[in-house]
């Protein structure tokens, strides 16, 4: 049997993305994607609540969308969930849970350039952590 691991989520960027290169001149890029529920609590009463996700995006696809996204556009992003490990400066072990994306739709600011931008499955980077 094998498992699956794929997400997708759909919300809002925290901040405009921000293009770097790996050492071998491969295009990464990060950024945060709210995302919001509605729910009613206990005693009947409408709640929100925004949960904040880490998106990493690479190739051409970080390239495009640290083109023609800004902060608050609102996207759709599918990918798979990844967990990354290491030790702080403390010696305390640590993680991160991110999704790298393998699909972002463009629905949000600015219009002239939305758009639907995939990246083959092979662009994107194996399951290991990479140092960028």
């Amino acid at each position: 049997m094998s498992a699956i691991n794929r997400t997708t989520l759909q919300g809002n960027l925290g901040h405009k993305p921000e293009l770097r290169y790996t050492k071998n001149g491969r295009a990464v890029t990060n950024f945060s994607l709210a995302t919001n529920r509605q729910f009613k609590d206990a005693e009947g009463n409408q709640q929100k609540a925004v949960e904040w996700n880490r998106i990493t995006v690479w190739g051409k696809q970080a390239e495009n969308c640290c083109e023609y996204l800004e902060k608050g556009a609102f996207v759709t992003v599918e990918g798979r969930l990844q967990t990354n490990f290491w030790e702080d400066k403390e010696g305390q072990k640590r993680s991160t849970k991110e999704v790298v994306a393998t699909n972002i739709q463009f629905h949000g600011r600015p219009q002239e350039k939305e758009g639907n931008i995939e990246a083959p499955e092979s662009d994107a980077p194996p399951a290991e952590h990479v140092n960028v």
